[in-house]
């Protein structure tokens, strides 16, 4: 299982999860947000997949017996978006 996971923009708007040494797998987990949640949020609703994607891969982390560090959460230097 790969160590590192990405977030990334896809195409059509989606917003995935995905590991970040398979760039041509499919995503894990993928958040859709309507046109309309979409205007709601402004230009935030990559903040709020972050948090949501965030949230869920501490809980699988918990339910497993991972621990997982804030840590590992932290911005990159950089960020890919796909469009």
């Amino acid at each position: 299982m790969a160590r590192f996971f990405e977030i990334v923009e896809l195409s059509n708007g989606d917003v995935a999860l995905r590991r970040a040494d398979e760039q041509d797998g499919d995503a894990l987990v993928r958040i859709h947000f309507s046109d309309d949640a979409k205007a709601s949020l402004s230009a935030h609703h990559m903040d709020v997949a972050r948090v949501m994607l965030e949230a869920g891969v501490r809980k699988v982390g918990e339910l497993s017996g991972m621990e997982v560090d804030d840590e590992d959460f932290e911005a990159p230097e950089h960020t890919r978006w796909l469009h």
